[in-house]
């Protein structure tokens, strides 16, 4: 399963990099493969409970900081699969390539 997500903290002005770097701290040191980008943090694990857990964390790190957070998800469920986050981004590239 892979998770995209973007936590923003609301309430806090317009610089939001210190509050988003504690959700992305949550999601790296929870030993699931993931990605960062300047729009939103993607995970990747075995299980909804398992990633669900990970986002869950991570936005309750921005609440704990911030009086108000908006958390935008969007979930690739698909059993069977393992690397996806990389595999995924492989495939556009190799079609790219090809012309």
């Amino acid at each position: 399963m892979i998770v995209a997500f973007s936590v923003t903290p609301l309430g806090v002005g317009e610089e939001v990099g210190e509050y988003v770097a504690e959700a992305v701290r949550v999601v790296r040191e929870s030993g699931l493969a993931n990605r960062t980008d300047a729009m939103f943090t993607t995970i990747e694990g075995d299980s909804w409970d398992e990633v669900m857990d990970v986002v869950r964390r991570a936005v309750a790190a921005v609440e704990e900081r911030a009086p108000r957070v908006s958390v935008i998800i969007k979930a690739d469920i698909r059993p069977g699969v393992t690397d996806g986050i990389t595999s995924k981004v492989e495939t556009v590239e190799r079609h790219l390539a090809q012309g």
